[in-house]
């Protein structure tokens, strides 16, 4: 059945004239006339009472146009979810997070994104590193976000935020209680490190950073992530260097300091990172986002 005999059948049937659904469907009479007896001798059922003030639906034919209209009605919502998908506005997107960017910034950014793509699916996976680069290489997910990334053949990056970094310490420290932390004034202090998935890491940069301070770090713990190692700063194990983000997680001990006199190496970034060959409408969408977002955040920070 060709889709166009529902089309002609429908403005027939809602119109009960063949002069007016001519007029409707831009045609003229006799092609109409003979498209709704091809329909009729299609189906093997009369569709139509002729009558001398137009056309009257039979009971097969009230039948029949409820079923039309079920079907054109699939038919566009098929043609206008095509066209979303094409427009990046249709879909599901698989995004692995990992670290403190998931405090603050990405949880914004994902916002803003649901806000102008709402039917668009998003769903969250938490992947160090290394588990991200894998998962993009499977296709296994779309996107993922991580900070310190090294070139990757097949992986692309778009940079979201520079941040300086902060020195969370325990409120009953001594030190504590000074506006600003120098680095080297903390060579006999415990150290938490993360994340302990994928290098190089952030531990990688505080442990190099404490280097030019003039001393290697004692460390304490090392853990996987930025929650676990602000609860043991909380409860007494020591300190943690962190990005700035992680300064809305306020923990009960916990207070946050800048750190003194920093290089300009110790801002650390966050990124997007996807695979080069993607060529999603949605991909595209999600990053034209990303690009929006920047010009909104505040650039108070020196790495801004």
């Amino acid at each position: 059945m060709d889709l166009r005999h529902l089309k002609y059948f429908i403005a027939v049937a809602e119109e009960q004239n063949i002069g007016r659904a001519a007029a409707r469907l831009h045609m003229s009479q006799p092609p109409l006339t003979r498209q709704i007896q091809q329909l009729e001798d299609e189906l093997g059922v009369q569709l139509f009472i002729r009558t001398p003030r137009g056309m009257e639906l039979t009971s097969t034919g009230k039948l029949f146009l409820e079923e039309a209209r079920n079907i054109y009605s699939i038919i566009e919502q098929a043609m206008e979810r095509t066209q979303l998908a094409g427009q990046g506005k249709l879909g599901r997107l698989d995004i692995a997070t990992f670290g403190s960017g998931i405090l603050d910034t990405i949880p914004k950014l994902l916002l803003a994104f649901r806000k102008n793509y709402p039917d668009v699916k998003i769903v969250l996976h938490t992947m160090n590193k290394n588990e991200q680069i894998e998962a993009l290489l499977q296709r296994r997910i779309s996107l993922g976000f991580n900070r310190m990334l090294t070139p990757i053949p097949g992986i692309s990056s778009e940079l979201i935020s520079s941040e300086s970094l902060l020195l969370a310490i325990n409120e009953n420290n001594p030190l504590s209680k000074e506006p600003e932390i120098a680095l080297h004034s903390l060579i006999d202090h415990p150290f938490i490190l993360f994340p302990t998935g994928g290098r190089p890491s952030f531990i990688d940069k505080v442990v190099g950073l404490c280097q030019q301070a003039g001393f290697t770090p004692q460390v304490s713990q090392e853990v996987e992530d930025v929650v676990t190692a602000i609860s043991l700063v909380a409860s007494g194990f020591g300190v943690c260097v962190v990005s700035e983000t992680t300064s809305v997680l306020a923990l009960p001990g916990v207070v946050y300091r800048p750190l003194r006199r920093l290089p300009e190496e110790a801002c650390i970034d966050l990124s997007c990172i996807f695979r080069s060959d993607d060529r999603s409408p949605l991909l595209a969408a999600f990053l034209g986002e990303i690009r929006v977002f920047k010009k909104t955040l505040k650039k108070t920070s020196p790495c801004g």
